[in-house]
């Protein structure tokens, strides 16, 4: 079976390595070929990042191929034309490989799903007017909900609210990957039979049993694109409450210079290293596996794949009640719920640092979590959920 799959993920045709070429490479053994669509890749990859077995020519012509059966086709365009280049490059993959099944990944400005939505009326079969491909509609998390964290996320969280109950009626079927995605979905009008949840955390469990005595070489560990959602700035500003503790970032993105340049404003620029981009899987998680805390303080999330990965290595997580995380920490047993702010990250952190006994034993009330999530049968799940709207 081929799989179309539509991403707004820059990552790969950058050639990075990361958290989703983990997953394809697990997930391509479920299906023939898998072709994804995304947008033109953020220019300069370094080429220590490259993932690519394959790649060839530029713009329109640009293919990259990683774990030799996973095609990337990187838009050669802004994203004001990605919905008319998924039209275009969509039915010319279609033409050619005859996917059984696409998958779409949607946020605001939906020009995912509006590419997919051209797409699937042009590829209608002519004898009976069904839809050839049947297609998913994945929103893995709502921009802005709980909590928005600039204009324009509170001007997508609107637009969401508004247009998702009658855009996904256009297609088969909608994938969520928790139950707080699907209660506001389903109170927005979506239709609940279409709705399924599949989570997307995929634990390497070998990897994960590997690294779980990793030296401690932080107190906290944050690990996120460095985007204003992701609550970075007050973890920064809870150093000043914590003056002695030190912390890793782990991560790249549109705030870091800014982050650097607080840190230094702060007087914490000494106890606080940023990483930047990690190569590979094992290289995040080690760095995680080296904290004595990890932070995850967004504002809005779909799980987060990362305070998963962290509860399995048996560290402790500082966590605002986002995606997944109401589901998966008991407070105070196995991890922690903050608010957000400077102040009470610091408070509660400071609680955790100083009492050695109780952080161990969060930590291994933390490590049992890792059985709901194993790699393999999680993603052979995903693929199977796919296969079924075949």
């Amino acid at each position: 079976m081929k799989l179309l799959m539509i991403s707004g993920d820059r990552s790969l045709a950058a050639g990075k390595a990361g958290a989703f070429s983990e997953t394809l490479g697990e997930l391509c053994k479920h299906f023939e070929r898998i072709d994804i669509l995304c947008p033109i890749p953020n220019p300069n990859p370094s080429p220590a990042h490259s993932t690519g077995s394959g790649q060839a020519g530029r713009g329109e012509n640009q293919v990259r191929v990683i774990h030799d059966k996973v095609y990337i086709h990187p838009s050669p365009h802004g994203l004001w034309y990605q919905p008319f280049w998924i039209l275009k490059k969509g039915k010319e993959l279609f033409a050619v490989h005859h996917h059984e099944v696409a998958t779409v990944h949607e946020y605001p400005p939906f020009y995912n799903g509006i590419g997919a939505r051209l797409l699937k009326r042009r590829i209608l079969r002519q004898d009976s007017g069904q839809v050839c491909i049947p297609a998913v509609l994945e929103i893995h998390h709502i921009v802005g909900w709980p909590n928005a964290s600039s204009f324009s996320e509170s001007i997508g969280g609107m637009l969401s609210k508004f247009f998702l109950a009658s855009h996904t009626k256009k297609f088969e079927a909608v994938r969520v990957v928790n139950q707080a995605v699907q209660n506001v979905l389903v109170q927005w009008g979506v239709e609940q039979r279409k709705i399924s949840i599949v989570p997307s955390v995929y634990l390497d469990q070998q990897l994960v049993a590997e690294l779980r005595n990793t030296p401690k070489k932080f107190d906290l560990v944050f690990a996120a694109r460095l985007t204003d959602n992701k609550g970075l700035l007050p973890v920064l500003r809870s150093l000043t409450f914590l003056p002695n503790a030190t912390l890793l970032v782990i991560g790249d993105g549109s705030i870091r210079s800014q982050a650097e340049a607080l840190a230094r404003s702060l007087g914490v620029s000494s106890r606080v290293m940023f990483a930047g981009w990690l190569p590979a899987a094992r290289n995040v998680l080690e760095g995680i596996a080296s904290g004595k805390l990890f932070i995850m303080n967004s504002k809005s999330e779909g799980n987060p794949r990362v305070a998963i990965e962290a509860m399995a290595l048996g560290v402790p997580v500082l966590a605002t009640r986002v995606g997944i995380m109401p589901d998966a920490i008991v407070d105070g047993l196995n991890g922690v719920f903050t608010d957000g702010s400077a102040e009470d990250i610091a408070v509660k952190a400071q609680t955790l640092l100083s009492d050695n006994q109780k952080r161990a034993s969060m930590g291994t009330e933390a490590m049992t979590i890792a059985g709901r999530f194993e790699k393999a049968t999680a993603i052979k799940n995903y693929a199977d959920f796919l296969k079924s709207l075949a």
